[in-house]
């Protein structure tokens, strides 16, 4: 038996038999709504074996029958009347969901938007034309309806967008979920830096976008145009409509590789490498490994970017292998930062520093780069002169490990939903868009002001989950989310300073003391990185297991 989701409250289908209660309280429906009459049919089941079967399963069943082409305002008032009532979500039932899908459109009138009500019957295949005068001059047919609507709708499936739907559905299973995501492939983008390092092998970061997708929600394998959240709609790049009673946006930040000259054609040769990409990263440790002597130089450009901490994590397990492999003393290391800091929460600065002087380590802060070019090996950088005035310095290497520039995409720095810095504008707390009540936000591509790191969107998950459902059930979201973020600050091989901060800079740490130091580095938080985060990440943080990442609910 199909039941057809209207909205997270009713499910309407064609006739059932008591078989098919069970079925649908392991959907996680709450209650039955019967709208056919007894006896419209030979062999039809009765009204009283469906009651019999409700019964047993704990479900409270209102009878409402309605004859065929005849729906009174008196019916639509008791329908009205027992989806306020009965416990939800409801599933309502005739001889084929038309009646009842009919019911629930009246009873919507003056509730919701028209064009709203058409599309939410039309993804059920439900038509409405019979009772489209009933609906108002909004239902003629040229009201702009969306080509279908969905109760939340998700864009992205990387880390933000998996982990909040299967929060989302650990909360609530009924939940309808339809997540807008082009890729095939979802990548653990933490493990990049160990793969530069020669720990992890590149397949160990890389799986099929269909085997992290959390059952039950709807895949639509598409790419985002424009967004008219006015509207509540989103449209895709091949002109498909898609309306949703809640967005979550996940869709991720744009590493803007051309905003370096010469950068993107350099990559992949000549000693130009980047662990901030897939494919790059192994093509790091060959460089790190087969080095023997020069000038190896890393790169870091202005804030915001993703992991404010791995750009030095390359260069310190790069400096730790050249240490290891006997040939440091022939390689001179600069670091090239365009911000005036090491790391910007200054507790963590002493640990780091006592690596930079260990390695030998030049730093160059206030240096941005703007220019490679690969074939001559040269990089040129941008600096503010004494009088202030801004110069470049072009210097030589033998390999260069750039951190790209980074962005908010330009379809949402080109959307009502963008702050005017590019990011999408969202309460820092509850993670709620400033201006659109049932728009959220996770991970990269938001405005909130912490560290943009998996360990935040692991934070943040839970709480967008939380404040999306008490959105749809039109309550105040109450979730708090406290800025945290997470740098695990690989400064050699087996050793790791574990950076845990909120906003404004305020050490959070997960662990006392005693399990884990956080100012110094340990072997613990070596293993943790090593070992527990990817577990952690694949079965527990995508799998909607909130294991010491559960909400903070506000007084």
């Amino acid at each position: 038996m199909r039941f057809n989701q209207l909205t997270p409250d009713i499910f309407v289908s064609g006739q059932i038999a008591a078989k098919d209660i069970e079925v649908a309280a392991g959907r996680g429906v709450k209650s039955i709504i019967i709208n056919r009459p007894d006896d419209e049919a030979d062999g039809q089941p009765s009204r009283e074996s469906i009651e019999a079967a409700a019964e047993a399963s704990g479900l409270p069943v209102r009878y409402i029958p309605v004859m065929r082409g005849a729906i009174t305002d008196a019916d639509v008032a008791a329908f009205s009347a027992a989806l306020t009532q009965l416990p939800k979500p409801a599933l309502a039932f005739c001889a084929s969901g038309a009646r009842s899908a009919s019911l629930w459109a009246l009873s919507q009138v003056g509730v919701r938007p028209t064009g709203e009500i058409l599309a939410a019957a039309a993804s059920a295949g439900v038509d409405l034309s019979a009772i489209r005068d009933r609906l108002g001059e909004a239902a003629q047919p040229d009201d702009a309806a969306p080509s279908s609507l969905r109760d939340i709708v998700i864009v992205g499936g990387g880390a933000g967008g998996i982990a909040v739907a299967a929060s989302i559905l650990s909360r609530r299973r009924s939940a309808s979920i339809t997540i807008v995501e082009p890729s095939d492939v979802h990548y653990y983008q933490p493990g990049w830096t160990l793969v530069g390092g020669g720990v992890f092998e590149q397949s160990v970061t890389r799986r099929g976008m269909a085997d992290v997708m959390p059952a039950g929600v709807a895949w639509i394998k598409g790419e985002c145009a424009d967004f008219n959240p006015d509207r509540s709609e989103l449209r895709l790049t091949d002109g498909t409509v898609i309306g949703y009673r809640m967005l979550v946006m996940a869709p991720g930040l744009k590493l803007d590789w051309g905003a370096v000259e010469g950068l993107s054609a350099a990559l992949g040769r000549n000693g130009v490498t980047s662990n901030y990409r897939y494919d790059l990263a192994p093509y790091t440790w060959r460089l790190v490994e087969s080095l023997k002597g020069g000038k190896a130089r890393f790169t870091q450009p202005p804030m915001p970017i993703k992991c404010a901490g791995a750009p030095q994590k390359a260069m310190y397990l790069a400096c730790d292998a050249w240490r290891r492999n006997g040939v440091a003393g022939g390689i001179d290391v600069s670091f090239h930062n365009a911000g005036g800091v090491l790391f910007g929460v200054k507790e963590y600065v002493p640990a780091l520093m006592e690596y930079v002087e260990r390695y030998g380590i030049d730093l160059r802060f206030n240096e941005n780069l703007v220019a490679v070019d690969g074939d001559a090996k040269e990089a040129t950088f941008e600096y503010s002169g004494p009088d202030g005035v801004k110069e470049r310095r072009t210097e030589t290497f033998e390999m260069l490990h750039v951190c790209p520039p980074q962005t908010g995409l330009d379809v949402v720095r080109n959307s009502p939903l963008s702050n005017d810095a590019g990011w999408i504008d969202i309460d820092k707390h509850t993670m709620r868009h400033v201006r659109y009540p049932n728009v959220f936000a996770l991970g990269d591509a938001g405005s909130t002001p912490n560290a943009k790191t998996a360990a935040a969107v692991r934070r943040q998950a839970p709480v967008v989950a939380h404040n999306v459902i008490r959105a749809l059930d039109n309550a105040e979201p109450d979730a708090i989310y406290n800025g945290y973020g997470s740098c695990p600050l690989t400064v050699e091989r087996g050793r790791i300073v574990l950076a845990e901060f909120a906003y404004d800079g305020k050490l959070d740490p997960t662990f006392p003391r005693w399990v884990n130091d956080g100012l110094t580095p340990t072997r613990r938080a070596w293993f943790l990185k090593q070992r527990m985060l990817p577990d952690i990440y694949f079965n527990q943080m995508l799998r909607g297991i909130e294991w010491l990442a559960k909400p903070q609910i506000r007084a």
